[in-house]
């Protein structure tokens, strides 16, 4: 794996290449990208992948990539150019693409922004209140969650977070008048550091739960776009986005194995089935 640092306006990033370029087997560099999420969060995936050159980057501001631009806001149309950028310095022609959560957000707007860089795009959950039928109550549990964090910080935050992200089906009055949870239920102190800074849960990336694709651009696009969603999200909320996302671009979502985070070992917490996630995005990726 050899790590590379491009400078682009307002930030420079950092890229991680495993394999070389052009790739040994001719097929397209095979990129993945999330948010908040950095590169770390992709090593389990990537290392199911060793027929093909992997790509994964740390957006501006995570991670190793530092920013210089006065901001602290995560913008998908912001990010959807640094991903550009690191495709165009690549030089391998259009990728491949896996996109996580906030990075399948960046995704589509990559796609829609720059039509020729991506072959095949696979968009796991990516969470787009903007799409949901109910999506009114949905920014209304997200702001309870930012209400939490800001009034007791991290623990509570994240508590809230766990608590909306885990909601079965629409937000309805029964979610509302659920209790604050305990961060203590879900092994996380109580204590408030004073820290307001965390990408998740401050609201410095709404601009990603409240971005709106474009249908039209998405489907003249030369990207095969391919919305996916775990079979053990299915009836939450980024799964319930996933599902209308589909809905609008006129395919059902593609079932992948596990739950939001499927394609994660167990460093971070909750593993999913990386080998079962692999071979699944392996098969999609060749047409399946």
């Amino acid at each position: 794996m050899t790590e590379h640092f491009l400078k682009v306006p307002g930030a420079e990033l950092a890229y991680d290449v495993r394999g070389p370029l052009p790739a040994a087997d001719g097929r397209p560099p095979l990129l993945m990208i999330g948010q908040p999420m950095d590169a770390s969060g992709f090593a389990a995936l990537a290392s199911r992948f060793p027929e093909r050159t992997v790509v994964t980057y740390d957006p501006r501001g995570l991670g190793r990539s530092t920013r210089d631009d006065g901001r602290v806001d995560h913008v998908p149309d912001v990010q959807a150019g640094d991903v550009h950028a690191v495709v165009a310095a690549l030089g391998a022609g259009p990728v491949d693409l896996f996109a996580s959560s906030g990075g399948a957000v960046t995704a589509l707007a990559l796609v829609t922004a720059y039509p020729d860089d991506v072959a095949t795009l696979v968009a796991h959950e990516p969470p787009l209140f903007t799409v949901l039928p109910d999506a009114p109550a949905a920014d209304r549990a997200q702001t309870g969650v930012q209400d939490a964090y800001d009034a007791r910080g991290r623990g509570a935050g994240m508590a809230a977070f766990i608590a909306m992200t885990s909601w079965q089906g629409e937000f309805t009055d029964a979610y509302f008048e659920q209790p604050a949870p305990d961060p203590a239920a879900f092994g996380m102190p109580a204590e408030d550091d004073g820290s307001r800074d965390d990408p998740l849960l401050s609201g410095r990336s709404l601009a990603v739960s409240g971005y709106r694709p474009d249908p039209g651009a998405l489907l003249a696009a030369r990207t095969r776009v391919v919305i996916a969603v775990g079979e053990e999200s299915r009836d939450v909320v980024t799964g319930r986005t996933a599902a209308a996302t589909a809905a609008l671009l006129g395919q059902q979502a593609a079932v992948f194995p596990s739950h939001h985070g499927g394609f994660l070992d167990g460093e971070f917490g909750y593993a999913g089935r990386p080998d079962a996630f692999a071979a699944r995005l392996r098969e999609v990726l060749d047409g399946g």
